[in-house]
Parts: structure tokens; C-alpha cells; sequence
């Protein structure tokens, strides 16, 4: 039900009699900065309990880039953890070494850390593998996206083990998904496709959830701007050599078009993923033969890069 206007023609909330600050398309409702809030932090805490992503006495690690979508994460888990006896929360940032970009990302990380009083641990590539990303890149930049996340998903694992993690969450929001899912399609890769780190064998990898998979972009933005905890911040200069840089500008035309666009497209995730339970997909898991990481191959993606980039 949509709500009437007020006299000024802006739209009141559809909870109450304040001016509204979003629309839900889904809903079909207008909210104001205290119902959206309420209403994120009410859908992400319902997501947790529903999948079961947290338990009592979990050590839960927040990735956390220092953006918008990780700060809300760490804001929204500073808030509802107290609900799950015996929990803890450390946040973790990597620091792949970006200039231009990350200086200012890791001071909003750390800004952020000490007004919540929560546990913060920075790890770097340069620690990781002796140099920065932008020097690994030099000469083959458009392979930013690739090298990045195959050191960064490493970096972020050792971290949060290091820490005493038991489980990571990120803050991948529904556009993420969307945008995850429609490329893994163009590329024609299945495996990639229904691959689930949030279960499998805790003995080989640390869980990873993903509380904010029903929140879209906007939304998030929003929850932020109206509690004056939205960070302005640069963008990492090696977008335009991604895919999914012309994904979101895909996708954010469609959902205009047709609402519901990127709902649909997470949905359907998980209906291939229950057809395709029980088969062979993907390569059963072994143990990499230089670092002894588990992997799908002979060695892992991380010795793979190492070689290729003559470390």
C-alpha cells in the first residue's frame, strides 16, 4: 500500500506520519530513517537466525574494506550480536596496497573500529607475498580484479583463522549477488556458480556468510546516510578493468525497467543449486602440494599466481 503524500507533495513513511527517505519496491512502501533502519537491522538479524549463519560462542570476523557495505555490516553485527550469548567480533581489512585509495579506506576502517570498541586487525599483501598490488600489476593491469581477490580471499582466511576466528562475514549485498550471479553465467562457469563457502567442511575452510545478501545497495546507502555514518571515500582506481563494472550498469538499467530484476536473479542461485544437489559439479577437494591449502587442482590458485609472478 502505497501512503498518501504530504502537503509539501513529499512522501510520508508508510509506518508512521515522518517524511519518507526510500521506497521499497517489494514492499510497496515508503520508510523513514528510523523504520529503515529498524527494518534493515530486523531483515539482516532474520537472515542470520534463518540460515543459521551464527551460533552461541561464535567468534565472528568482519571483513571489513572500510566501505559503505562492510561499515553497515560492522554496525549492524555491534548491534544485534548481543542477542547470541557468548559471541565476539573482530574486524579484519587488508591492505592490498592501492594508491590513491586504500590510505583513506583504512582510516575510515579504523575510525570506525574505535568508536564501536571492536577488535581490529590489518594484514597486508606486501606482509603476505613482499610487495603491494599495484606493483604486482604493473604490465598486466587488467588483470587488477583477478590477482586482487585470489590474494585478498587468502589474506582475509589466514587473518581471521590468526584471530581465532570460527566464521567470516562479508558484505556482499543483493546487488552483489545479482551482479555474481549473471556473471558466472555469461562466463558459462557452473562451478562458480552454485559454489557455497557459507557450508561444506569446516575442517578445510572457515564458514563465510553473508548477512546482508537481502539488503540492496540502496537501501544500505540509505541506512547509512540517515545516521550520519555514510563514508565518502574514493573508489579502487582498477574498476574500470572489471566485469562487473558493466554488470551493475546492466542491471541497475533493468531493475528501473523491472523491478524485482535482481531478486529474481539471487532466487535463481538457489534453485540451481538445489537441482543440482548430489552432482559432480565441482572437483572434489585436496590439499595443494606446496603450501597444502585446500584446492580443487594439484595446487592452489595463490602457488598458481606466486609462480606467474615470479615469487
Amino acid at each position: 500500500m502505497k501512503p498518501s503524500a504530504t502537503s509539501g507533495g513529499v512522501p510520508v513513511c508508510s509506518c508512521c506520519s515522518e517524511p519518507a527517505v526510500i521506497y521499497q519496491p517489494a514492499s510497496q512502501r515508503h520508510l523513514c530513517g528510523r523504520h529503515l533502519v529498524c527494518d534493515v537491522e530486523l531483515r539482516v538479524a532474520s537472515t542470520i537466525k534463518n540460515e543459521s549463519q551464527i551460533r552461541e560462542g561464535d567468534r565472528v570476523a568482519v571483513a571489513l574494506s572500510g566501505g559503505k557495505d562492510s561499515t553497515a555490516l560492522l554496525v549492524i553485527f555491534s548491534r544485534i550480536l548481543p542477542s547470541f550469548p557468548g559471541s565476539e567480533l573482530v574486524a579484519i581489512t587488508v591492505d592490498e596496497g592501492i594508491a590513491g585509495y586504500r590510505a583513506d579506506t583504512l582510516r575510515a576502517a579504523e575510525t570506525l573500529t574505535k568508536q564501536l570498541g571492536v577488535n581490529h586487525h590489518i594484514v597486508s599483501f606486501r606482509d603476505m607475498i613482499g610487495d603491494d598490488l599495484d606493483t604486482l600489476l604493473t604490465g598486466r593491469e587488467k588483470e587488477a580484479c583477478t590477482i586482487c581477490g585470489i590474494l585478498r580471499k587468502k589474506a582475509l582466511a589466514d587473518a581471521a583463522r590468526n584471530a581465532g576466528a570460527t566464521v567470516i562475514a562479508t558484505g556482499h549485498n543483493l546487488d552483489d549477488e545479482a551482479q555474481s550471479v549473471l556473471m558466472n553465467t555469461l562466463r558459462g562457469d557452473l562451478p562458480r556458480l552454485i559454489r557455497d563457502t557459507g557450508t561444506g567442511s569446516p575442517s578445510l575452510f572457515l564458514p563465510r556468510i553473508k548477512p546482508l545478501a537481502a539488503i540492496t545497495e540502496k537501501e544500505i546507502a540509505a541506512y547509512l546516510f540517515v545516521q550520519g555514518l555514510f563514508p565518502v571515500l574514493p573508489e579502487c582506481p582498477y574498476t574500470k578493468y572489471a566485469l562487473r563494472a558493466e554488470v551493475r550498469t546492466m542491471l541497475t538499467r533493468l531493475e528501473q525497467l523491472h523491478p524485482g530484476t535482481m531478486h529474481h536473479l539471487a532466487d535463481s542461485k538457489k534453485r540451481i543449486e538445489e537441482y543440482c544437489e548430489g552432482m559432480a559439479v565441482m572437483e572434489p577437494l585436496r590439499r595443494c602440494q606446496e603450501c597444502g591449502d585446500p584446492c580443487s587442482g594439484d595446487i592452489c590458485q595463490v602457488c598458481r599466481l606466486r609462480h606467474s609472478l615470479g615469487k
